[in-house]
């Protein structure tokens, strides 16, 4: 009976390894995404010389900042998911796998991405989570018509539920020594 439960245990502490599939696609989708919002950036920064041509009316110079900046947002946007998976998968790294050694040691090494516990991972997931909000809501700022003064009061009340956000983020991490 003792060889048999010594049998399932090792199996059961060997089949966290099964988590390396999370963290490889993780990994794979962080690269995937960085790439996508490096080549918009690109493509974006290279229309910009049509900004400064002249033949350009006012209203159409007005549009293409617009749409410059709806896609600096989205490019933004791109990068922050890139960023929560790549925290994702090092989290499950270190929670699941193995202690990065390098990272630990490393006086270069970012703290947010030394994960100890689920709630590390947890906390840093979600502010990261909350920038991505914030900038969808500024994306969505960027096309909304105010026709009534309620829309504008909606839209001011949105504004001051993200900044409650970030001000309770904030303060719980200050609670906790991060």
């Amino acid at each position: 009976m003792k060889l048999l439960e010594g049998l399932f245990e090792n199996f059961l502490w060997k089949s966290r390894l099964m988590v390396l599939a999370a963290v490889l696609v993780s990994l794979i989708s962080a690269a995937a995404v960085l790439y996508m919002s490096s080549v918009d950036a690109w493509i974006m920064v290279s229309h910009l010389g049509e900004y400064i041509s002249s033949s350009l009316s006012t209203e159409e110079r007005f549009i293409l900042r617009a749409e410059t900046i709806k896609h600096v947002v989205e490019i933004i946007d791109g990068y922050l998911l890139a960023t929560v998976l790549l925290i994702f998968a090092l989290g499950l790294y270190e929670l699941f796998i193995s202690k990065i050694d390098i990272a630990e040691n490393s006086e270069g090494a970012s703290k947010i991405l030394i994960i100890n516990n689920l709630d590390d991972l947890k906390n840093r997931l979600s502010k990261v989570i909350l920038m991505i909000l914030i900038v969808r809501y500024f994306e969505h700022a960027l096309n909304m018509k105010f026709e009534t003064p309620l829309d504008l009061l909606y839209f001011a009340g949105g504004i001051a539920f993200l900044g409650l956000a970030l001000y309770l983020t904030h303060s719980s991490g200050d609670n906790k020594g991060h």
